[in-house]
């Protein structure tokens, strides 16, 4: 009975996911939602900010939870789906808080800010058409997720 409880108790740590395609994304998309954070705030553009921290947010619980292999003990959800709806809907919001934020800028940091969110909006369309590439609702969660890490 002790090894079962050890065995619930511990938590893979999967590094080849760091290492691979999509996750070098999500670490890409972490890094430019940050320094857009970064910019909006030295700018005192408070407008943008909540976004910013938000989908930083939402990326790292999504990156925690690919790299602690959560998804495998949380199979209510289909968390490759989820990330596709948040990659979609994220992108799309960053293209108009982004060209809004260009179009409105009087300080540098708002400019800066715009073009890094830009970025993170095209990092975030890569991503959700990656996970959709890889999702197809007629093979097992498991096949699904062997291709996802290659």
């Amino acid at each position: 009975m002790s090894e079962d409880q050890n065995r619930m108790a511990t938590i893979e740590v999967d590094t080849a996911f760091l290492k691979s395609k999509r996750g070098i994304l999500k670490v890409a998309e972490m890094v430019t939602l940050f320094v857009a954070f970064v910019c909006f705030a030295a700018a005192s553009r408070p407008k943008y900010i909540p976004a910013t921290v938000l989908e930083f947010v939402i990326t790292s619980l999504l990156l925690l939870l690919y790299v602690f292999k959560l998804n495998k003990r949380l199979t209510f959800f289909f968390w490759p789906l989820i990330d596709v709806f948040n990659s979609a809907f994220a992108a799309v919001y960053f293209i108009v808080l982004s060209l809004l934020a260009l179009t409105t800028y009087t300080v540098t940091g708002t400019l800066v800010g715009g073009i890094v969110g830009l970025i993170s909006a095209g990092l975030l369309g890569v991503d959700c058409f990656m996970l959709f590439k890889n999702i197809t609702f007629n093979k097992p969660r498991s096949e699904i997720q062997r291709q996802d890490n290659k």
